[in-house]
């Protein structure tokens, strides 16, 4: 195993659960303490990282030819694009149940 790709996978899935519960206003511990905003930028910072040193070892083309790369990093994009949006729904929708 190469170290490098140890630390490509590792940054990659430690992105979402830091990224998720900062959006979602949840509490984890991240390098830069608790809190939202915390661990949303740590996320940000360990997918900067993973993408790095993946296009820095295996070039643009090696996403192509990546599939467990490339699937992760699609379900990790779904999760910035519409991460927020889902937050907002369920939280409206959640309070809603309960002032009924």
């Amino acid at each position: 195993m190469n170290i490098i790709d140890f630390i490509i996978g590792l940054t990659l899935i430690n992105t979402i659960p830091h990224f998720v519960l900062g959006i979602w206003k949840g509490r984890m511990l991240s390098a830069f303490g608790f809190g939202n905003t915390a661990n949303i930028v740590y996320g940000i910072l360990n997918f900067a990282i993973s993408i790095s040193l993946f296009l820095y070892r295996y070039g643009i083309d090696g996403i192509k030819s990546n599939g467990i790369y490339a699937g992760a990093l699609f379900v990790l994009v779904c999760y910035f694009v519409v991460g927020k949006l889902c937050y907002t729904y369920f939280h409206k929708r959640h309070h809603e149940k309960q002032n009924n």
